[in-house]
């Protein structure tokens, strides 16, 4: 069973495209993106939440998009035996430098801040406006549109949350944790997302036998700009 977690200011639906191609699987939402769930405390209180939620499909295949990778990574740590396979996409394993993390920190707050004050629209249209989204413009109009969409359906207030407790400021530094690792880990980067590919070469040094596959043509998010590719990655033997 394949089990798919989406990104910050995503949606299980996200994955739509992704799971067609793949023939199925299960995509669980992440606390503060739905309205009808609670929202997230901390960082570990949502990996406890998680471990629960994939352990009736275990043993599962993992595939975490941005912050859903960052929590798969949590997951990986902390309940390895429920995992069988794990496909990481634009994944940061933590950030290690103390003043790096509180200015990441400051920068989380401002995104809920801005979510919370000037609600979702404005929060919506400042968060597609940074460069790391810029080569989603190539994208038809009609997906982007969609896209769109999800993020609007949210409530700012599930938003703000979820930055402050699950946002990369918040997130232990799981780097250490990749020597570990001990089962199939695919690591997975855009070609046009050079922090993000970085970050996948640093980790697939750190991770016994792990892989790394870069997505041409694609920034960060390889599962919105490249879903064929995506789903082939997953498909491949480990």
């Amino acid at each position: 069973m394949i089990v798919f977690l989406h990104g910050m200011t995503g949606a299980p639906g996200a994955w739509d495209h992704v799971r067609t191609l793949v023939g199925g699987g299960v995509a669980l939402p992440i606390l503060g993106h739905v309205p009808e769930l609670c929202r997230p405390d901390s960082f570990a209180g949502e990996i406890e939440r998680l471990a629960g939620r994939i352990a009736p499909y275990a043993p599962v295949h993992l595939v975490g998009y941005s912050l859903g990778a960052r929590l798969a990574l949590g997951l990986l740590a902390r309940a390895p035996a429920a995992i069988s396979r794990a496909t990481l996409l634009g994944v940061h394993p933590g950030l290690v430098d103390p003043a790096e993390r509180a200015e990441r920190v400051a920068a989380d707050e401002r995104w809920a801040r801005l979510a919370e004050t000037e609600g979702i629209a404005a929060f919506v249209a400042a968060w597609e406006a940074q460069p790391l989204f810029a080569s989603q413009a190539r994208l038809p109009a009609e997906v982007r549109a969609r896209h769109r969409r999800r993020r609007l359906a949210h409530d700012p207030r599930g938003l703000a949350a979820a930055f402050r407790g699950l946002g990369l400021g918040a997130m232990p530094d799981l780097w250490p944790a990749l020597p570990a690792l001990r089962l199939p880990v695919t690591f997975v980067a855009g070609e046009l997302d050079p922090k993000f590919r970085a970050l996948a070469s640093r980790a697939v040094a750190a991770t016994p036998g792990a892989a790394l596959r870069l997505v041409p043509g694609a920034g960060h998010d390889v599962v919105l700009e490249a879903p064929r590719a995506v789903a082939a990655a997953l498909l491949e033997d480990p």
